[in-house]
């Protein structure tokens, strides 16, 4: 089923494991298998793909990423690896991959809305997203550590947040991370009370995606592509797409109407 996303009223549309939300300038996904604890299966993460790029090329300006059921998502689906070929596995791991990556080349704001513990791939997910705000309630973890799959995927996300030795501490030893420490080593942004997780999301999403919906594309892909080179590389891709960005148009307008003390008017689409 097509993705209404261009639609600025409220509207659902139910896939087969997940809901589509459209509310104003918004559009909420929600993983939808409380069942299975929402693990990313295969169809589950090729149905994730498809509808993050379906909102990613619509007027949406920013998109919160959600899940309902006692588990924000518990990560892969073991029936997916069990008495798998390589092959096979790696195509697994592949489509996560190309997910993850989708997640951060759409132009949109994704946030995370982490309501309960999010696991392995699930807690790659949360990490994966450009912000993410949890409830105190909720928790984190890469658990392979104490067991006997490594979690060598979601481990590339987390550490690129948390930095090497929190990273592998939650690899090794696989234990649960609460909210409140997650957020003081950056998983997350915030950990909030329960009740305020829907307006703390909110909040931080409207602040988010103030401003001209053009630069702000630009700025996270630009974002992505320098936060892993050295300094240099970094600054020369920096200092490029800055002085592209800075001709623009809406940079034009947004530079005009500073000098001129004026509101401006941005009318590029991403």
């Amino acid at each position: 089923m097509a993705v209404a996303a261009t639609r600025r009223e409220t509207r659902v549309v139910t896939l087969q494991h997940l809901l589509v939300d459209r509310d104003g300038p918004f559009t909420t996904i929600t993983l939808n298998r409380p069942e299975k604890r929402n693990a990313l299966a295969l169809d589950v993460m090729v149905e994730l793909t498809q509808v993050f790029r379906e909102v990613g090329d619509s007027d949406a300006t920013g998109i919160i990423l959600a899940a309902n059921g006692p588990v924000f998502s518990a990560g892969h689906n073991f029936g997916d690896m069990a008495g798998a070929s390589v092959d096979e596995a790696r195509h697994l791991f592949q489509v996560c991959t190309e997910m993850m990556d989708t997640v951060q080349t759409i132009p949109q704001v994704v946030i995370a809305r982490v309501h309960a513990l999010a696991t392995a791939a699930g807690c790659q997910l949360v990490a994966t997203c450009d912000l993410a705000i949890a409830a105190e309630s909720a928790g984190f973890a890469i658990p392979g550590g104490k067991g006997g799959l490594f979690c060598h995927t979601p481990l590339v996300a987390v550490a690129r947040n948390i930095g090497r030795k929190r990273a592998l501490e939650m690899a090794l030893t696989g234990d649960i991370v609460p909210a409140d420490v997650a957020a003081d080593w950056g998983l997350i942004n915030h950990a909030v009370p329960d009740e305020e997780l829907h307006d703390a999301t909110l909040d931080l999403l409207r602040r988010a995606t103030r401003g001209s919906v053009r630069s702000k594309a630009l700025g996270k892909q630009g974002f992505y592509a320098q936060v892993g080179l050295d300094q240099r590389h970094a600054y020369d891709h920096a200092v490029d797409l800055m002085a592209r960005a800075a001709v623009t148009p809406d940079a034009q307008e947004g530079i005009a109407a500073f000098l001129e003390k004026r509101t401006p008017n941005f009318t590029e689409r991403p």
